[in-house]
């Protein structure tokens, strides 16, 4: 039998950057629903911090101004 082979088959992915600590965007806008529009699912949901690569508190941040742009209907709830 054969050696087991070193750290081939469970390489460990790259961790993403948070977008906007990149840009160095302090406060997100909810008006800004293009940029907001990349941070939901096909289905309308807001996709996790491990999805979309953001820090904690530019996720907080960013669920905040999803759910803003929802109340006045600039995103939609859920998918047609």
């Amino acid at each position: 039998m054969p050696p087991p082979k070193r750290g081939g088959k469970f390489r460990r992915p790259r961790r993403k950057v948070c977008a906007f600590c990149v840009d160095h965007i302090e406060i997100i806008d909810y008006k800004n629903v293009g940029r907001l529009r990349r941070y939901l699912s096909d289905r309308g949901k807001i996709l996790p911090r491990q999805s979309s690569g953001n820090c904690a508190r530019h996720q907080r941040m960013m669920a905040a101004a999803v759910k803003r742009a929802r109340h006045i209907a600039l995103l939609p709830y859920v998918a047609q």
